[in-house]
């Protein structure tokens, strides 16, 4: 892109103040709108420009539509690293525009309570549920904890969490990992974990709305894959692992958490769970015919569910003749 465009969409204080702003979170136009205290309309023009130079980056989600720095992998990366820079210099250097985004971050703590509010009034609303389902099963720590510890043996690299529901997995594995993106086809789940996520570094993590049957990413993005009590949804698991393979890397890994086979048929009703967990053979062979070598399971006893951590490697392209391929190894 010519230099020219980008000092062209620089040259404009809006325009600035959006990219400061940016720089800090993922925001909506409506909550730009908020900070800036301009028009929607307005502030979607100055957008478009920022976008159209590579200097933002626009994902609809429903009817909203968010802006983010562009990626480390944005073809623009080195420059937009550059412009970057000379932001942060010119506000140590220069008063009025350090005054002017230190008024705008101020603002930006309304969004960000808002967003907070949003979802303690949702945990309100489904806490008995999820006391239900959680007194069932062993505490969420030991699980997260034993994941973290196993995963974090390897550098995690580009972390998936498909189906991320509150953002939880993607707040824990964020600090560890290169970059995290979390998907989840829930609007409302996707603002829930935009709360949790909200104060970590604006380059750590980026919350994406898809389906774990269809990811919108190409083949071979991710190094960490992870389906964290989410698979239990799934109409096709073989589907989801089949799409989840796509997107690893080779010699990339999966972790599957969720319940050991049971027969509580009242999960399915008040949980909506279209399965009643699975069993080790289950999902080994759902992640062998993923195109993944399973390891060895970790369970962690409930009072009423076993919950289990499933491990594979992914296989190149030539798992078939690979004499390895049909074994169990440890990840």
């Amino acid at each position: 892109m010519p230099i020219e465009t980008t000092m062209r969409a620089l040259a404009d204080s809006t325009r600035l103040r959006i990219m400061r702003l940016l720089s800090a979170m993922e925001l909506a136009v409506g909550e730009l709108a908020q900070v800036l205290g301009q028009s929607q309309p307005r502030v979607s023009r100055h957008v478009g420009i920022l976008c159209d130079a590579g200097l933002a980056e626009r994902r609809r989600e429903g009817s909203w539509v968010f802006l983010r720095a562009p990626a480390p992998s944005h073809e623009w990366a080195i420059l937009n690293a550059a412009v970057t820079r000379l932001l942060d210099t010119a506000e140590r250097e220069d008063a009025q525009m350090a005054a002017q985004c230190a008024d705008d971050r101020r603002k930006l703590n309304a969004v960000r309570a808002a967003r907070e509010n949003t979802a303690e009034d949702y945990f309100a609303r489904h806490a008995e549920e999820w006391d239900d389902l959680s007194r069932r099963h062993s505490p969420d720590a030991l699980v997260e904890d034993a994941l973290l510890e196993t995963l974090g043996s390897a550098p995690l690299g580009h972390v998936l969490d498909i189906g991320t529901g509150t953002g939880r997995m993607a707040e824990i594995f964020a600090p560890h990992a290169a970059h995290v993106v979390a998907l989840d086809k829930s609007l409302e789940m996707l603002r829930i974990a935009r709360a949790k996520l909200q104060n970590l570094p604006a380059d750590a993590a980026e919350l994406v709305q898809g389906d774990f049957a269809d990811l919108p990413f190409g083949e071979g993005q991710f190094d960490t894959v992870l389906l964290h009590q989410v698979l239990h949804f799934a109409l096709d698991p073989q589907l989801a692992l089949a799409e989840a393979a796509r997107v690893t890397k080779p010699a990339g890994r999966i972790a599957i958490v969720d319940f050991a086979a049971h027969d509580r048929e009242e999960l399915r009703e008040r949980h909506a769970h279209t399965r009643l967990g699975f069993g080790d053979e289950q999902i080994s062979k759902l992640l062998k015919n993923s195109g993944f070598i399973p390891a060895a399971p970790i369970a962690f006893e409930g009072e009423e569910l076993v919950v289990k951590i499933w491990l594979g490697k992914r296989v190149g392209e030539r798992a078939d003749t690979n004499p390895v391929a049909n074994k169990e190894v440890s990840v």
